[in-house]
């Protein structure tokens, strides 16, 4: 871990940087009892969106950490481990059985039962892309009693644990039978689970402020904590994310000990915590991220794959990624869409977005194309420190090779509904955005969303790609490690070509916490169990 120690100015100067920057305070919720230990927290983003099923975003992942647990779940070693439940596979591969381990319980006093399993794994894999293709090889999963849930295949699937123990793009967290009975197509509207936290709805102000308390009934595992694995103990009473959009003024409030902990600062900032008592700036996450941006397929003009080229063409790693930063340390420049530093990390194809823009190969391609000139509507966040610049770097770079372009600002959480959306354009509908992944999110292409190709089933952008469905079929189906590698090239190579989405480099962004703040597992996810906060 990278630490690097960081000061600000102390609380009096905290109202002067808001007077200066016209910035305010988001509302933080009601002050627990005075026994009872709070920890604040300012997350990359506001929360508005609370079905983790539904969505991607990563403060929705993150809410779901709190409120839920999983069956399974990798440790830093990436290797599947028991959370929820152990399990056996048959010896042929076809037979998994899964047994809940003891005291698991809903936040409302019910008891976790294998029927709340098969409902959750059944909705989860509607929309999760891996997910996806496990319900493809399915014969039944079924509740054989309370604690008893057994997977029938009809053909192997060797990755399957795996896919069910991934941190993130979508973790198959359970609910109760009732809940999970929502249509995939529909956001749930009850939020019981079974995890550390429990979500206070009453205090819940959706995009700035989320309260959760301590679930005192959770009966954490004997295992030591690693990633989203072993135990999850939690010791604080209560943790409060309150939205501070400008990161300054978040910065200022926790040389202030107004808050507890920062999930992104902003690298050109950091110089302003040389000076802050008991603040700790520090790389909590050393693999980093990926940015990416994703066209639309539905609609003119990337439904044409050579609009899509002229697109990759027009767009330079280096420049975007140096806006973004400021820094080299932090970031790198990678064409490799399962990352540069995984085991499937190839760059095949990428020299056209790591060589730097091509304005002119762009027009060509529009010209051939025959692009009328109708402008693509672009949607640029504000209010998330790492999503702020893509936009507006991706806008002039369009341009100078013969886009028209449309920049929309919106909030991320406005983003994050908007994408979900097929309209066409004239009704609300999109071209173009830009999001992040953390690295083991796109490592493999049962993982990485973005490489899905089932269309309407696909992650938004709904790229209808027969193509890239066999070779994930394929990958499944390999049994060494190098028949899985050499499936890999051929799908970056694809990606590259077909521009199923634009690879745009890797980044590292750092966190910050005050120095009373301990014990925070090391996680690419952050996870507010096993913690601790000392008074000050």
């Amino acid at each position: 871990m990278k630490t690097l120690r960081h000061t600000l100015p102390g609380k009096g100067t905290l109202a002067a940087a808001l007077m200066a920057t016209g910035a305010m305070l988001a509302p933080v919720a009601a002050p627990a009892q005075e026994d009872e230990v709070t920890l604040t927290a300012v997350m990359h983003s506001g929360l508005r969106v609370l079905d983790p099923v539904i969505t991607t975003a990563h403060i929705t992942r993150n809410h779901g950490y709190m409120v839920y647990d999983v069956l399974t779940a990798v440790d830093e070693n990436f290797e599947p481990q028991p959370q929820m439940a152990d399990w056996e596979v048959s010896e042929d591969g076809l037979t998994y059985t899964f047994t809940l381990r003891d005291g698991l319980m809903f936040h409302d006093g019910a008891p976790v039962t294998g029927a709340d399993v098969v409902a959750s794994l059944e909705r989860w894999g509607e929309r999760d892309s891996g997910g996806q293709l496990i319900f493809d090889v399915t014969e039944s999963l079924e509740a054989t009693d309370d604690s008893t849930v057994v997977w029938t295949l009809t053909e192997p699937f060797a990755p399957l644990m795996d896919v069910i123990s991934k941190q993130s793009a979508v973790p198959p967290f359970i609910m109760p039978a009732r809940v999970a009975e929502t249509s995939a197509d529909e956001t749930i509207t009850e939020y019981v689970g079974s995890g550390p936290f429990v979500f206070n709805e009453d205090e819940y102000e959706p995009g700035v402020s989320v309260t959760y308390e301590k679930f005192d009934d959770y009966v954490p595992r004997e295992e030591e904590p690693s990633w989203m694995a072993g135990g999850k103990v939690v010791n604080v009473d209560r943790v409060v994310w309150t939205t501070m959009p400008d990161n300054l003024t978040a910065m200022n409030a926790l040389a202030a000990g107004e808050i507890d902990y920062l999930e992104q600062v902003q690298i050109d900032l950091m110089p302003i915590l040389e000076s802050a008592p008991g603040a700790v700036v520090e790389m909590r996450d050393p693999l980093g991220y990926v940015t990416i941006g994703r066209p639309n397929f539905l609609h003119p003009p990337f439904d044409n794959k050579q609009i899509r080229q002229a697109a990759l063409a027009a767009l330079g790693q280096e420049e975007m990624l140096a806006t973004m930063q400021g820094d080299p340390e932090y970031y790198k420049v990678c064409g490799a869409i399962f990352g540069c530093s995984t085991p499937l990390g190839d760059e095949a194809g990428a020299d056209i977005v790591t060589g730097g823009p091509d304005p002119e190969r762009s027009k060509e391609l529009l010209e051939e194309a025959g692009y009328d000139g109708t402008p693509i509507v672009l949607m640029a966040p504000t209010d998330v420190v790492s999503l702020v610049n893509q936009p507006v770097v991706a806008a002039q770079a369009l341009r100078e090779g013969g886009f028209e372009v449309e920049l929309q600002s919106m909030d991320w959480q406005s983003v994050v509904q908007r994408r979900a959306q097929q309209a066409p354009i004239g009704e609300g509908g999109w071209n173009l955005f830009f999001t992040n992944w953390m690295v083991p999110e796109v490592s493999d292409p049962l993982i990485n969303v973005m490489v899905n190709g089932r269309g309407d089933d696909a992650w938004f952008g709904w790229p209808e790609d027969t193509e890239i469905e066999q070779m994930r079929s394929e990958f499944v189906a390999a049994e060494t490690p190098e028949e899985q590698k050499e499936i890999a090239v051929r799908i970056q190579e694809h990606v590259m070509d077909n521009v199923n989405y634009i690879m745009m480099g890797e980044y590292l962004i750092p966190q910050a916490r005050r120095e009373a703040v301990q014990n925070m597992i090391q996680s690419p996810v952050p996870v507010f169990w096993n913690l601790t906060k000392e008074a000050e």
